[in-house]
């Protein structure tokens, strides 16, 4: 099986060193300091489940390793819609492309089934620009419950979890599925194939579509959400309206706001990914967290007056001179290079 992991950041070279546990033929796509430690190095996996290193083939150049069995995406979703020269060297006719993706995905209808089958959502796939790119058809969807940081240049910290759900837009037990499932659990991963991912997207979203703009705009962290009675109402209000949207689209996540809040205080004063890319001056990943759901609930006709209030105040944050629904998203003139930023799962 080979694999290429292009954004080999933390979250991409965690999986790529695991596969390659595995007996993958795996390739990790990056750049500049990061990309130079890994080709003298390899990758260093610091972890409380037992530290290792896999020497692993590393190039910021595609063209270098050719068609592909997966292609693992560890780009931010903002990076997909300019992504196509540093993809279309990797895909053959039947190369899946597994999307470590938070938020609502540019794929989350196709081959959805009832009303809203095929229906494009313009703040996440504006103008049909990602599918051109990366077609639904090739999409495996992937939710991450991992998180990892870059200590250093090809060092990547496993903070806790190591769980990756994938499954088919379509919600069939696909071969390809279960191939690349066997592999990762065979580099020590949990990686369970579910026919309902779309579920597993809403938990997660939660989360990130409350903390995640809300730790940009008051520079808190997750603990300092929680505990503070203001933020906190804030939070709740904005998962309870984000599960109406999902209910309205039949999913209801097995899941209450109450335990998605316990969860999030146990995790303590992290910061969240929007947090820290804001703080180091990239673009925020908000459009597929929060403009997305708000779009969707106007699809759906549910109200969510506290998802339009904090969209606006987080998008101003994030274009204080754009227009808005442009938070992160890439220029046309603009090619993505891999990332080598640190990802984590929030």
């Amino acid at each position: 099986m080979k694999v290429a992991v292009l954004g080999a950041g933390a979250i991409g070279a965690y999986v790529g060193a695991a596969l390659d546990r595995a007996g993958a033929d795996v390739h990790l796509i990056a750049r500049g300091p990061h990309l130079a430690a890994m080709r003298r190095h390899g990758v260093r996996v610091e972890s409380p489940r037992g530290d290792f290193t896999a020497r692993v083939h590393a190039t910021d150049d595609p063209a270098d390793v050719g068609p592909v069995d997966y292609v693992f995406l560890g780009l931010k979703a903002h990076a997909y819609a300019a992504c196509g020269p540093l993809v279309a060297p990797l895909l053959h006719d039947t190369t899946a492309v597994v999307a470590a993706q938070n938020g609502i995905p540019w794929w989350y209808f196709h081959r959805h089934g009832g009303p809203h089958d095929g229906h494009r959502v313009e703040s996440v796939d504006p103008g049909g620009a990602v599918s051109a790119v990366l077609a639904p058809e090739r999409a495996i969807g992937c939710v991450v419950y991992a998180a990892t940081e870059l200590s250093g240049p090809g060092v990547v910290r496993h903070l806790e979890g190591t769980r990756f759900s994938i499954g088919e837009p379509d919600r069939s037990a696909s071969e390809r599925c279960r191939t690349f499932a066997e592999a990762m659990r065979a580099g020590g991963l949990k990686c369970p194939v579910e026919a309902e991912l779309r579920h597993d997207i809403w938990i997660k979203l939660l989360g990130n579509i409350s903390f995640n703009p809300l730790s940009a705009l008051t520079r808190a962290t997750m603990r300092q959400m929680c505990v503070h009675g203001g933020t906190r109402q804030v939070v709740e209000r904005m998962m309870h309206e984000t599960l109406a949207v999902a209910a309205a689209l039949g999913c209801r996540p097995d899941i209450s706001v109450e335990r998605r809040l316990a969860g999030a205080e146990r995790v303590g004063d992290h910061r969240t990914s929007t947090l820290q890319d804001l703080e180091a001056g990239k673009p925020l990943e908000l459009d597929v967290l929060l403009a997305a759901v708000v779009e969707l609930a106007a699809v759906t006709d549910v109200p969510v007056p506290t998802l339009r209030t904090v969209h606006a105040l987080s998008d101003l944050l994030a274009n204080p001179t754009g227009r808005p629904g442009q938070s992160g998203r890439p220029t046309p003139s603009r090619r993505p290079t891999p990332s080598s930023q640190p990802r984590s799962s929030a």
